[in-house]
């Protein structure tokens, strides 16, 4: 339990900038636009052949130019989800005015993780090692196929010669960077952090095999309609690829430099189910844990709670324990207060989902809505408010964000409206 004392004691940790690349669009502005229009992202698949495949359908990130964002000297070394997270941590250091130079340099540090890394990168080097031979294999492979590689692209392109790092906790991915940045920040090692996840592990391979898990929706034929979180009629997740970057900084150092503001990050909690690879433990014992984890780490109490964007993915089992775990940790304000999905738009972007969902808490908080959950027709919890369709005014002061992932790995982290002066006990 965190001590009032240890609380006062630790720096505060604000939010000044952000950046995404959605199945919804290339942008934190162009994918939180398609989310409160309740637009789905979810297509056939496009990228590779999946016509002997039981799932054919993703959210695949549409318009990318990596050329856009990188040189192309440097963009063909890198792996798609490399890419995706150094145009987010482009748009997310432009949108809090952040310049990294020599003597901020050494308090800058770079925490940027993915579940499965460069896959199709590493895909790609097999290939050519094949049918090539040795020769055909470059000598950056080892760098480009590793999971740090858009961690160290990132800290080498901006300058941040603070600790570089990536983490891996599949699902919980995004989720559990911000929150261990935000430690960073707490705690003194850096003044400020670039933080968060990416991920693109849609190739043939992860599609037959999370298809084979039985964990994937094939609603083939009504892409739009297969993510269906919250809804008695689904039937598992959508795959997706994306990334999401946030800008965590210590409180006084972004207010010296007069930086935007944008949230603070007040809790995080992080637990181990240690019950099955796939499946949630029943009783969801490792969630409501990281729960309140999370709000004793705030120093929040459950009624504090204003909206929760909750894991929800759309499996039969995940989305049920989740809901009974949601309620019994929030008590009465579980049924009080909006509680939404926003997978049911993007698809499940894995490693990258926590970050970009931490965002859109932002954004709710910023703007005074919670996103919806679409496709939810037949509500699995008549009691609570899934926003079903449409977006809803409610004024959001606290924001839950929940990552629940395969091997029992489980991430929450709370974000509040910034006040500059605030009794921290």
């Amino acid at each position: 339990m965190i001590t009032t004392q240890l609380r006062a004691l630790r720096r505060r940790v604000a939010v000044t900038g952000w950046g995404a690349i959605t199945p919804l669009g290339l942008g934190v502005d162009e994918t939180w636009s398609a989310m409160l229009a309740g637009r789905s992202g979810i297509r056939p698949v496009q990228a590779f052949d999946v016509t002997d495949l039981n799932t054919r359908i993703a959210g695949e990130v549409r318009g990318f130019d990596p050329n856009r964002y990188i040189p192309r000297k440097t963009s063909r070394q890198m792996d798609t989800y490399s890419q995706y997270a150094m145009a987010a941590a482009l748009e997310a250091v432009e949108s809090a005015k952040l310049v990294v130079d020599e003597q901020l340099g050494p308090r800058v540090g770079v925490l940027i993780g993915s579940g499965y890394g460069p896959v199709n990168y590493n895909h790609a080097v097999a290939e050519r090692l094949r049918t090539k031979g040795p020769r055909g294999v470059s000598p950056y492979a080892q760098v480009a196929g590793a999971i740090d590689h858009a961690a160290g692209q990132i800290s080498m392109h901006f300058g941040a010669r603070g600790p570089s790092k990536a983490i891996s906790t599949a699902c919980a991915t995004g989720a559990d960077s911000v929150g261990e940045a935000a430690r960073w920040i707490q705690f003194g090692v850096v003044d400020v952090a670039i933080a968060g996840g990416a991920e693109n592990c849609l190739t043939r391979v992860d599609l037959a095999g999370s298809g084979n898990a039985r964990v994937l929706s094939s609603r083939n034929d009504e892409p739009e309609l297969a993510s269906r979180p919250f809804d008695e009629d689904r039937d598992g997740f959508v795959m997706s690829a994306g990334a999401g970057v946030l800008i965590l900084e210590d409180a006084e150092h972004a207010q010296d430099r007069g930086a935007p503001i944008l949230a603070e990050v007040v809790g995080y909690g992080a637990t181990s189910d240690a019950y099955h690879w796939t499946a949630p433990h029943p009783d969801g014992t490792g969630e409501k844990a990281a729960m309140r984890q999370a709000l004793d780490d705030a120093g929040l109490r459950p009624h504090h709670i204003d909206y929760v964007n909750a894991h929800a993915t759309g499996t039969p089992l995940g989305d049920e324990i989740e809901v009974r775990s949601i309620r019994e940790v929030l008590g009465a304000g579980a049924t009080r207060i909006p509680v939404s999905s926003t997978k049911s738009m993007t698809g499940h972007m894995s490693g990258a989902g926590g970050a970009v969902e931490l965002i859109v808490c932002g954004l709710a908080i910023r703007d005074g809505v919670a996103p919806p959950t679409i496709n939810c027709v037949r509500p699995l919890d008549p009691g609570m408010n899934f926003v079903p369709g449409t977006p809803q005014e409610h004024t959001i002061d606290v924001a839950m964000s929940n990552s629940f992932a395969f091997g029992g790995h489980n991430a929450v982290v709370i974000l509040r409206r910034w006040v500059s002066k605030r009794n921290r006990s």
